[in-house]
């Protein structure tokens, strides 16, 4: 890899507006943990902080959407942006770890985020959590904003809420690990000679 892709800027943007949502998000990749986060759903603001800050990510987020109805499309609609940004991003991907898998506890609760960006976007998704909302944000949400975000991003993601009692833990644990592990998975390894597959693209 040649310096001058090393220090290729690995950001994205992209503007959506629908008849639901209107969505502006920039994502970079090698950020400092920064967030700009303003949408009509705060506790995916606290969860897109958290996962911005433990990615090590710059993300800003402008969202506007039919909370009016319920937070279904403006939280699908960002985890689409998110997808398309960190694809778009990443580039060719040449250079990158690829894989990941970390645990994240928060006090009683362990999640664990597994990755692979590999072109083949695909969801496991275990997580019983005690409670169907937290505030007045739906859990099954959780499930529609990461399934959006593996499938515009084209990896392969398995999220494993292994226990927990607090629903608000569980699910800050998962988005804390989403971060930390989609960090390693990109991140650049100078033993890596274009891209980490035996295909030789992804």
């Amino acid at each position: 890899m040649t310096m001058a892709e090393q220090n290729r800027a690995r950001t994205a943007s992209v503007d959506r507006k629908t008849n639901e949502t209107d969505i502006q998000l920039t994502f970079q990749v090698d950020g400092t943990g920064v967030s700009e986060i303003e949408t009509d759903v705060p506790f995916l603001n606290h969860m897109l902080d958290l996962f911005t800050k433990h990615g090590q990510f710059d993300l800003k987020v402008t969202a506007k959407g039919d909370i009016d109805i319920d937070d279904h499309h403006t939280v699908e609609d960002i985890g689409i942006c998110l997808g398309q940004t960190l694809r778009e991003a990443l580039g060719d991907k040449r250079g990158i770890k690829r894989y990941a898998s970390v645990f994240v506890p928060m006090d009683e609760a362990l999640a664990q985020v597994v990755i692979d960006i590999s072109n083949r976007p695909h969801f496991e998704y275990r997580a019983l959590y005690p409670s169907q909302t937290v505030g007045s944000f739906s859990t099954e949400l959780v499930h529609e904003f990461l399934w959006k975000l593996a499938l515009e991003a084209r990896m392969t993601l398995h999220v494993i809420v292994h226990y927990g009692h607090n629903t608000h833990h569980m699910i800050e644990a998962v988005f804390k690990a989403l971060g930390r592990a989609l960090d390693e998975a990109t991140s650049i390894d100078p033993r890596v000679q274009g891209v980490p597959s035996t295909k030789g693209v992804l």
